[in-house]
C-alpha cells in the first residue's frame, strides 16, 4: 500500500467547475494547442484549436475550434480555410505556414451560444487584438536609454 509522505489537509481542495458555455461577446484569447486529426468518417482533417481566455473572470477557460480544412464537401473545406485566414490575420501573421505560428499571440475572439446546441458556445470570428503603441521618440535617444 503505497504510504503518503504529505498532508493532504494543508492543500486547498479544488473547487468545481463551470463547464457552461460563456456568455456571447468578445474575449481577449490565444491558441495554445493545435493538432491535426482525422474525421470520424475517415474521409478528411481536420485542425483542432485549443484556444485559451486570457484575462478577465474567465480567464483559464478553454475553447475548442474544429476546422475541416480537408473535406469531401469543398463548402465546408472553404468556410474551414477561410476561417483560418481569418486567425492569420487576428494573430498579424502574413504567410502560414504551420499551425503552431498562430500559438501564445493574443487576439480577440467573438463567442455567442450555439443555436443547435445551446449547452456550447460557437466561435463568431477573430479580431487582431488592441496592440499598444510604441511611445514617440522626441530626443536622438532610444526610449529605453537613460536622459
Amino acid at each position: 500500500m503505497p504510504y503518503l509522505d504529505f498532508d493532504v489537509s494543508s492543500y486547498e481542495a479544488p473547487t468545481k467547475r463551470s463547464f457552461e458555455p460563456l456568455a456571447p461577446g468578445d474575449y481577449n484569447a490565444m491558441i495554445t494547442d493545435s493538432q491535426m486529426k482525422i474525421t470520424k468518417a475517415g474521409t478528411g482533417e481536420y485542425l483542432e484549436l485549443t484556444i485559451q481566455i486570457i484575462d478577465g473572470a474567465h480567464s483559464g477557460r478553454r475553447i475548442w475550434e474544429r476546422l475541416n480544412v480537408v473535406n469531401a464537401s469543398k463548402v465546408a473545406e472553404e468556410i474551414a480555410r477561410s476561417q483560418l485566414n481569418g486567425i492569420k490575420a487576428a494573430c498579424n501573421i502574413e504567410k502560414l505556414e504551420s499551425s503552431e505560428q498562430l500559438h501564445d499571440i493574443p487576439f480577440v475572439l467573438s463567442l455567442d451560444i450555439d443555436r443547435r446546441e445551446p449547452t456550447r458556445n460557437k466561435v463568431m470570428g477573430y479580431t487582431a487584438a488592441a496592440r499598444t503603441p510604441r511611445p514617440a521618440v522626441t530626443s536622438g535617444k532610444k526610449v529605453w536609454e537613460r536622459k
